[in-house]
């Protein structure tokens, strides 16, 4: 357990990076896997607002697979860190952050929403929410995890969905830009009846808006940040309410 979270704390990341003081490292035993979180609890009556992160460095500039999927960048910790609630968990994807001999480059490539890697992340969503009301909020294709975990556990006290640049079909996204389908991931195909609120960047070219309205098509559901890409929502205001 020490070694699992010293390693999590002195990873290989490229940029220096340090969490805000109220949150503490945490490493999550979930399913087939651990799971690297930061938690901030203050009000245990009170909802938990779970980010989910996105797909990391999964590839590298060539478009080959990478042996580590941990994010280069820190937008999705920076959004969780700045979040006022009082109960806030930042939460990783399996094999970022903390690699084991379980991690296999599939579950970040071709099986990154397969149904091991989304039942350990709701394993962890679980664990860490304790019962409470919980605002869950997807980066990317963490968008697809938290909606499939939203759609497969219908218990789980979701009190909204919100997501960020999200991939919400990655049969359509693929085909999209003609890369090779992800056989091995389920699909959301129809996305969860739940409240939802959906960030898209006008400058977004990773996940262009049109797929976005395509996917939600409800506009009133959608918020168009001006001028943000895929990795530049580090300013977002984000609704909870």
């Amino acid at each position: 357990m020490r070694a699992i979270v010293l390693a999590f704390l002195l990873c290989s990341c490229t940029v220096a990076w340090r969490p805000a003081e109220d949150f503490a490292p945490v490493t999550v035993h979930a399913g087939k896997f651990d799971i690297a979180t930061y938690q901030k609890n203050t009000d245990p009556r009170a909802p938990v607002h779970i980010y989910i992160e996105g797909d990391g460095h999964a590839f590298d500039a060539y478009g080959a697979p990478t042996g580590d999927p941990t994010p280069r960048g820190t937008m999705m910790r920076d959004l969780a860190m700045r979040d006022a609630g009082p109960n806030v968990v930042y939460m990783a994807r399996p094999c970022q952050f903390i690699m084991s001999e379980k991690c296999d480059e599939k579950y970040w490539t071709d099986g990154r929403f397969a149904p091991t890697v989304i039942n350990s992340v709701a394993a962890a969503v679980t664990q860490v929410a304790g019962g409470r009301p919980i605002v869950m909020i997807g980066y990317s294709g963490g968008a697809m995890v938290s909606g499939l975990i939203i759609k497969r556990n219908p218990s789980l006290p979701v009190k909204k969905w919100i997501t960020i640049a999200g991939v919400l079909n990655h049969e359509d996204w693929t085909e999209y830009f003609g890369d090779a389908p992800l056989r091995q991931s389920l699909d959301l195909k129809r996305l969860p009846d739940v409240r939802a609120l959906h960030y898209v960047g006008a400058a977004d070219d990773i996940v262009p808006m049109e797929l976005s309205q395509k996917w939600i098509g409800d506009n009133d559901k959608i918020i168009v940040v001006p001028n943000a890409d895929h990795d530049d929502f580090t300013d977002l205001y984000i609704d909870f309410e």
